[in-house]
């Protein structure tokens, strides 16, 4: 493996590196960037914490220090916390071009944002759904000229799963030059981006990492078979073990849902666990102070949901844990993958409930992987169990006491209002259709009733018609 000057690097770029203490290439770099700096489109698919971020970076850098002029490039992600991140590498690395870059997310005022775009900065990194919401409702800043187009976590905002982006996609696209370079890169590929390697433009370049599994080797990974009710009692324990044997470890948890996440944060500081959480549901500030305190080490474990899964590089995490089985193997690489990055170890353990164990297969068969399992004193476990569970309960009632589940449908109706929607008429549209589905499906009973019945009255038919043929039969036996 080659330096970082035997890719085509200025030597500036170089010196930078070298002054952050990145020294060699990882694979991806060493594949993508050349390919970048020839002008080519490229679509890199490599492990989580294997350098993918910088891959499209310092070409970009490159390109831009020929020739600095308006929004040279639009980055796209998923999450606005990743967002943040990408927008720190850029500007670190381009301390020396004097860059400037603006970051586009939901949760922020749009009004210095749009005075932002309108300042033309060299590179803008975005979530699509505000972004779009810009180009709707403004028009002082223009994208005509963007070299480089990048969609970080590709297989996130191309897949049409429950945060669908492909309108908001379609009205960032709809103002973007034809004659661009497009960068993709993902931790994981779907059949979205295959699709998309089969019809990419511009000389198209393609790098998968050649390892079958999905997983970094320096990562240890393990399971723990418990009851569902016994769940939150082996994660206290779990948490009790890590600290008491390492008080310097940083650990995340995830979990499903933001309820799931506020309850476990708020009963492992009923525990004297130093924890702080992040999920969808808090405001976009604390979102990032919280973030920023995990980051420092002010708190040692972080509760999240998965909007904190992706990309997001915390250097000391040591310790993953999933509360809950993930229902999809992706889901699950991009969780594990919040340690043991850029050559560090880590160990990642998950939960898994008799109603789980299918999910851990398909792991397995995704990740080439076997899960072992890790050992517990399940003695210690029980000793605890009834403290834990009175604990839980007792934040449910305290959450509950709070309007949680009203401030989740109030923002849901911000969302409605901000996508342009009406609240109240997308909630009639709901009932109207569940009313128009449940018609449909009484209709279907009917029918199958109906066709029962008739099936019923015809062999009713048909056995008689035997009985009555049977009795001539006896008749003229008889006779």
């Amino acid at each position: 493996m080659g330096d970082f000057s035997s890719l085509g690097l200025s030597d500036w770029l170089v010196k930078q590196c070298k002054q952050l203490g990145i020294s060699k290439p990882t694979p991806v770099q060493q594949n993508c960037m050349p390919a970048i700096l020839e002008g080519r489109d490229c679509m890199g698919c490599a492990k989580t914490g294997s350098g993918k971020t910088a891959a499209f970076v310092l070409p970009v850098l490159q390109k831009l220090s020929e020739e600095p002029y308006g929004i040279f490039c639009l980055v796209l992600t998923p999450t606005r916390e990743l967002a943040y991140q990408i927008a720190e590498q850029f500007r670190v690395l381009g301390k020396p071009l004097g860059l400037r870059e603006c970051i586009i997310v939901g949760g922020m005022d749009m009004v210095s944002q749009a005075m932002e775009l309108s300042n033309q900065p060299h590179v803008v990194v975005a979530t699509p759904g505000r972004l779009a919401d810009h180009i709707r409702s403004s028009n002082t800043f223009s994208m005509s000229k963007i070299q480089f187009l990048i969609l970080d976590e590709a297989d996130r905002l191309l897949e049409q799963g429950c945060t669908d982006f492909t309108k908001d996609l379609e009205v960032i696209l709809g103002i973007l030059p034809a004659k661009r370079q497009t960068l993709l890169f993902s931790a994981t590929l779907t059949d979205t981006l295959q699709e998309l390697k089969s019809i990419a433009m511009n000389k198209p370049f393609f790098w998968e990492s050649t390892s079958e599994t999905r997983t970094v080797e320096e990562l240890d990974q393990r399971y723990i078979l418990t009851p569902e009710k016994v769940k939150d009692a082996y994660l206290v324990h779990l948490i009790q073990t890590f600290t008491d044997e390492h008080d310097d470890w940083s650990l995340i948890i995830f979990t499903n849902t933001c309820k799931n996440c506020q309850i476990l944060t708020m009963m492992l500081r009923e525990f004297n666990f130093p924890t702080i959480s992040l999920h969808s549901m808090m405001k976009q500030k604390q979102r990032f102070a919280n973030l920023a305190k995990f980051k420092a080490s002010v708190y040692k474990i972080l509760i999240a949901t998965d909007v904190a899964a992706r990309g997001l590089d915390i250097p000391t995490v040591q310790v993953v844990i999933n509360h809950n089985t993930p229902g999809l193997p992706k889901i699950y690489i991009h969780r594990v993958g919040r340690t043991a990055r850029a050559g560090r170890n880590g160990v990642s353990i998950t939960l898994v409930t008799q109603y789980d164990i299918h999910l851990v297969h398909s792991i397995e068969e995704q990740t080439q992987t076997k899960l072992k399992e890790y050992p517990v004193e399940e003695k210690e476990v029980l000793k605890i169990l009834t403290q834990v569970n009175v604990t839980r309960r007792e934040c449910e009632i305290k959450l509950e006491s709070t309007d949680f589940d009203e401030k989740k449908e109030i923002n849901k109706r911000k969302q409605l209002i901000l996508e342009g929607k009406d609240p109240d008429l997308e909630a009639k549209r709901k009932a109207e259709l569940e009313k128009i589905r449940s018609q449909k499906k009484k209709f279907k009973q009917k029918i199958q009733e109906s066709i029962q019945r008739q099936k019923q009255g015809q062999l009713k038919k048909n056995l008689m018609k035997r009985k009555q043929i049977k009795k001539k039969k006896a008749e003229q036996a008889a006779a």
